[in-house]
């Protein structure tokens, strides 16, 4: 089948898609400061909000991406994406810690299904070859979302106060949702799907999914600690004020937002010159995760620019490993388990994220961001090495050889 012109336009509205996702998901982070004063919160509190996030994140992960294999991609995401808007709009109403919490919650039951949607479009729409830059590009509005949350959020609180914070950045998901619904469709050619989704017990049996499941654990959390602790880290360890963190605290996101597109760039590059799919994608992501030990030095240096230097690399790094990693369960699995298994194993990175997260304000509470850091510049050689061992040769499972 030739692939059709129109998969650019479709991988552009998931990429706008995780840009709103991350816009919403990042407001909290931007007003942190502003929030713990206002409900006297602590480190540890504030590691509880971020940990509501993360139960419900994980829970949903499991339960959104066969909602979207059962609906088809273009319902079961339009789902998702109106109601982490609603839930967003919500946040505005918090009160106190408690209240914050639980609409974190909320927003994080319809942000899990994000990620297992926008592989179904990157599978249904790319042939193998471009699927790692298909996945580079829309993960792309992650970092972009990030990077533009700061001074966005930071410019709305300053004038229009933090709750018009919440209200506008979720009411961007309404409009994107008037878009998705009049462009998306199925890519002409497309076989239908006439088998149902894979059941959870199916998918343990598979050595990949085992794996890839604990590679997740041990690489998401990572990223959760940048987006959420970021600017807490350039207020409190570095002792900038607001409005510099509104100054400068978007640019390691834009350098993420470039490793998103050198990742998936250089593994496709790879494959075009005749390097294994195992060794391709593989080998991309050991070495983005190898640029992640930047993360050691970062809070070493005394220059607040040096830190931020690594702490950009760190994050490029993991934006490149993503873009790759988004893209391997279309190599081993049919499209009808694509976002059932995404999902399945973003419960390991929920379920890590939220550990981590509670010890990360522990440690900094107890200690300071010295360990945090080693430890997070740690886990992604750890999952690397979990990545090759554990997931076996990327190629299509037994259940999936017929399908692929």
């Amino acid at each position: 089948m030739t692939p059709s012109p129109r998969r650019w336009l479709m991988v552009g509205l998931v990429f706008l898609a995780t840009l709103i996702n991350y816009l919403d998901r990042q407001t909290l982070s931007v007003l942190a400061p502003v929030l713990r004063a206002e409900f006297g919160m602590s480190n540890v509190d504030y590691s509880r909000v971020v940990s509501a996030f993360m139960v419900a994140y994980t829970i949903m992960n499991g339960v959104s991406g066969p909602l979207i294999d059962r609906l088809g991609t273009r319902l079961g995401y339009a789902l998702c994406v109106a109601w982490w808007s609603v839930a967003a709009i919500l946040q505005a109403a918090a009160t106190g810690p408690l209240s914050l919490g639980l609409t974190r919650f909320l927003l994080a039951m319809g942000e899990a299904g994000n990620w297992p949607a926008g592989i179904r479009v990157v599978a249904e729409w790319f042939p193998v070859r471009e699927r790692s830059l298909a996945s580079g590009l829309f993960n792309s509005g992650s970092a972009l979302g990030a990077l533009i949350a700061t001074p966005l959020v930071i410019f709305l609180s300053l004038h229009y106060g933090w709750r018009a914070a919440f209200v506008a950045v979720g009411a961007s998901g309404l409009l994107w949702l008037i878009a998705w619904w009049l462009l998306y469709d199925t890519p002409p050619g497309l076989p239908p799907e006439t088998l149902p989704p894979l059941p959870v017990a199916e998918m343990l049996r598979l050595r990949f999914i085992r794996g890839f499941l604990l590679v997740k654990l041990l690489f998401d959390p990572v990223w959760y600690f940048y987006i959420f602790w970021f600017p807490e880290y350039l207020k409190n360890g570095r002792h900038l004020d607001m409005a510099d963190i509104g100054k400068y605290g978007w640019i390691p996101f834009l350098v993420a937002d470039l490793g998103n597109l050198a990742g998936g760039w250089f593994c496709g590059w790879l494959l075009r010159r005749g390097v294994p799919l195992n060794l391709a994608k593989k080998g991309t992501i050991a070495l983005a995760a190898a640029s992640m030990a930047a993360a050691f030095p970062a809070v070493y240096v005394d220059s607040v620019w040096v830190s931020m230097a690594c702490i950009s690399l760190a994050m490029a790094g993991y934006t490149g490993a993503n873009a790759v990693l988004l893209s391997i369960p279309a190599d081993v699995l049919p499209r009808r388990a694509l976002a059932s298994a995404w999902g399945l194993c973003s419960m390991g990175s929920g379920f890590g994220g939220m550990v981590f997260s509670l010890a990360t304000g522990w440690l900094i509470d107890h200690y300071s961001y010295v360990p945090v850091f080693l430890l997070f510049g740690t886990l992604p050689l750890l999952a690397a090495l979990a990545l090759w061992l554990t997931t076996g040769p990327l190629a299509p499972a037994p259940i999936a050889a017929e399908e692929l």
